[in-house]
C-alpha cells in the first residue's frame, strides 16, 4: 500500500518555532500563515502537527514550562518566582493562559510541586486548587505590569510618585476622608519587592 510524503517537521519543531515568533513580536504576530512562511511551509499542513491555534498555544505553554530546579524546593514562594522568570522569558504568557486545556508533564509537575508545598496546610483540595489558580494570576498580572513599564521606560518609583500625585490631588478635595488619612500616615516608602508582595499574598491566602 503507497504510503504518504513523511512530515518535514516534528511537532515539537513547529511548537518552538511558534514561540519564537510570540517571543520576538508577540502573541498577535502569531497567525497559521506567519507560522507557515517561517516554517517553509504551506499554512494547510500546520494542521496535520494541530487542530487549531488554541491547540498550538496550548503546547507553546507546555513547551516553556520546564520547571528550573535553580528556584529551590517545593515552597510557594520559590514557584512564584520561577513563574514569574518564566513569564519575562516569554512574555506572552500572562495573555496565553487564560482558559488553556493544560495537562502536559510540564504543567501538572508544577501543579504537583504546588500541592506539596500545600499538603500540611489542612485545607481542603478545591481550596488547594484555588490558591494555585489566584497565585498564578497575581504573577500574571504582576508580570504585565512590569512589561508595560518596561515599554514605557518608567520605574517602579516613578510610576508610584505618579500614582500618588493623582491621589494626593483627589484626596485635597476633602471628598475621600478615608483615603486622606492615609495618605497623611507617610507616601514616601519605596515600592515593596515581587518577593515581599508574593510573600505577604501567600500568608494572606494561608491565614497567615
Amino acid at each position: 500500500m503507497p504510503r504518504g510524503r513523511p512530515p518535514a517537521h516534528t511537532r515539537p519543531e513547529v511548537v518552538a518555532a511558534a514561540i519564537a515568533v510570540a517571543d520576538a513580536d508577540g502573541l498577535d504576530a502569531l497567525t497559521m500563515r506567519r507560522l507557515a512562511a517561517d516554517l517553509g511551509t504551506g499554512v494547510m499542513s500546520l494542521y496535520t502537527y494541530v487542530r487549531d491555534k488554541e491547540e498550538l498555544l496550548d503546547l507553546m505553554v507546555e513547551q516553556v514550562g520546564e520547571f528550573d530546579p535553580a528556584f529551590g524546593g517545593d515552597d510557594l514562594l520559590s514557584l512564584v518566582g520561577w513563574q514569574r522568570a518564566l513569564m519575562l522569558r516569554h512574555p506572552w504568557m500572562p495573555a496565553a493562559l487564560p482558559n488553556r486545556r493544560l495537562g502536559g508533564p510540564n504543567t501538572l509537575g508544577y501543579l504537583e510541586r504546588g500541592l506539596v508545598a500545600l499538603k500540611d496546610t489542612g485545607l481542603p483540595g478545591p481550596a488547594k486548587m484555588e490558591i494555585l489558580a489566584l497565585l498564578t494570576g497575581f504573577v500574571a498580572s504582576y508580570v504585565t505590569n512590569e512589561l508595560a513599564q518596561a515599554r514605557a521606560g518608567i520605574t517602579d518609583s516613578e510610576q508610584v510618585a505618579e500614582h500618588v500625585a493623582r491621589l494626593m490631588a483627589a484626596v485635597s478635595s476633602g471628598a475621600y476622608p478615608q483615603l486622606a488619612r492615609v495618605m497623611s500616615e507617610g507616601t514616601t516608602a519605596p515600592p515593596p519587592t515581587f518577593e515581599a508582595i508574593a510573600a505577604r499574598m501567600i500568608a494572606g491566602l494561608l491565614g497567615g
